[in-house]
């Protein structure tokens, strides 16, 4: 991976640039080989900066996010997988007492998340 840039004011959230993964896939996969440890600093460290991230993000319509702002958005929807794992299943990286991860396959998961759904993916 390329190193990324971050937009002004978001500098601080460096340390979680590991964090940022375009699809899915990518994301699941970090979460689930992640320690506990891991998923709580990283949580951690994004949530007080969730809604400012989430602000500067809307600025622009889905599709036509910067190059500027894609590790942002990226990172915004790494803590999305992360949260869960923190506030339901005691930071647990897995989804305890459920289906095997595995077992599920996600229909656009290896698509970058920033461009939305391709118009062949809605007809």
């Amino acid at each position: 991976m390329t190193q990324a840039e971050l937009p002004a004011g978001f500098e601080d959230l460096s340390a979680c640039l590991d964090w940022n993964l375009p699809t899915a896939d990518q994301r699941q996969r970090k979460r689930q080989g992640s320690s506990s440890a891991e998923l709580r600093a990283f949580y951690d460290r994004m949530l007080p900066r969730l809604s400012g991230i989430l602000a500067e993000v809307d600025r622009f319509p889905l599709g036509a996010l910067p190059q500027s702002h894609h590790a942002l958005y990226n990172l915004a929807l790494s803590l999305a997988e992360v949260a869960p794992h923190i506030e339901l299943y005691s930071g647990s990286p897995g989804v305890p007492y459920a289906f095997e991860e595995g077992r599920f396959v996600a229909v656009h998961g290896g698509q970058e998340t920033w461009r939305g759904l391709s118009p062949m993916a809605t007809a």
